[in-house]
């Protein structure tokens, strides 16, 4: 293969993990080391991003000089497609469309369309929602299901603080809104909560989205990558978001919908809906995780913290097979071992490892 490469926090680049021979081809993926199948690909479609939030790309790594990938290097439209086929056969019934901002990448409706041609996909997308507002009908129109929208705070000096950039929260609720009417339904609104910083916008959050149908998640602040300056005692713990909700609006827990589902889930009691609170740092939840990451540039992740990637775009563009990129993924997904939120130290979060913005949330 050739030699490829993938962003790491310093701006430096570096190799990617080696694709073993393609002989032998397995028909399907199985479960991994732990017993872990796969169900779930989030795709990054860019590397790009309008905002600047400081848990994920900050300015001062991520300025205006920061190389991007050029449009080249991008996977295409029949790429990524081509790729979640055969993923699909490997038992994937999920796809989630990230970035950076997804909804800079041009013509993306394009690329829903023909995500939505393939049976029995659950089609999503997560989004900042800068734009949502403008294209949420064309977006359910190509063939979306579903929206998640990142929102860190409905107060407006913590919302700019958060992002970095200067952009009105009004504009992300109306997004919110446009993406309702649309039927891009039900909404779920993620929060990413750092002490020191929004922690007092839970209780309002939580407050506005109660009994809209929506579903708030609470997000315990993670060391995605190594820029975000990250320290234990800038969590706040999923517990103590759920005892800050439930003081004033009583909770009760309720089951999950589906095995391997990240978002611990909270009813209200008077049944005027529900929230989620994702617990990667407190209460790690490695060992029922069926997800897979695929950068912009084809490379293959099997953990959110993974400090390197497999070149799947060689192979696109190498002329191998489908029978022969089928392969390669079982073999990388048979051999996966990855559980970093289990062991995760003050140490380990020093490493550097791939950056949100490069590989999604």
């Amino acid at each position: 293969m050739t030699d490829r490469v993938i962003p790491i926090s310093d701006g430096r680049r570096t190799k990617p993990l080696p694709l073993k021979g393609e002989s032998g081809v397995p028909a399907h993926a199985g479960a991994d080391t732990l017993g872990r199948h796969l169900r779930d690909l989030r795709i990054s479609v860019t590397d790009r991003c309008n905002f600047r939030c400081i848990y994920c790309m900050p300015r001062d790594v991520f300025g205006p000089e920061y190389p991007f990938l050029e449009k080249s290097e991008l996977l295409s439209f029949e790429e990524i497609t081509r790729l979640a086929r055969v993923f699909k056969g490997h038992g994937v019934e999920k796809v989630r469309l990230t970035g950076g901002e997804p909804l800079l990448r041009k013509n993306l409706e394009r690329l829903i369309e023909m995500l939505a041609d393939i049976p029995g996909l659950d089609l999503t997308l997560t989004t900042n929602g800068s734009v949502l507002a403008k294209k949420a009908r064309a977006l359910k129109a190509a063939g979306l299901q579903r929206v998640t929208v990142s929102l860190d705070s409905l107060d407006e000096a913590v919302f700019r603080r958060m992002n970095d950039a200067d952009f009105p929260v009004a504009e992300v609720l109306n997004g919110i809104d446009a993406a309702s009417a649309a039927g891009l339904a039900p909404i779920k609104i993620n929060m990413v909560v750092k002490r020191g910083e929004n922690e007092d916008s839970v209780l309002p959050m939580a407050r506005y989205f109660k009994g809209s149908g929506h579903i708030v998640r609470f997000i315990e602040y993670m060391d995605v990558g190594a820029t975000n300056g990250w320290r234990m005692d800038d969590v706040v713990p999923s517990a103590e978001i759920v005892r800050i909700i439930g003081e004033k609006m009583p909770l009760e827990m309720a089951e999950p919908n589906y095995t391997g589902e990240v978002a611990e889930r909270w009813r209200y009691t008077d049944g005027s809906g529900e929230i989620g609170v994702i617990s990667s740092v407190t209460q790690a939840f490695c060992s029922t995780c069926t997800r897979a990451r695929l950068s912009t540039e084809g490379m293959l992740y099997t953990c959110l913290f993974a400090a390197a990637g497999y070149d799947l775009r060689v192979m696109l563009r190498g002329g191998s097979s489908d029978e022969d990129i089928s392969g390669a993924i079982a073999r990388i997904w048979q051999a996966r071992t990855d559980r970093y939120s289990e062991i995760r130290t003050a140490e380990t979060a020093k490493l550097r490892k791939i950056e949100m913005s490069y590989i999604g949330g």
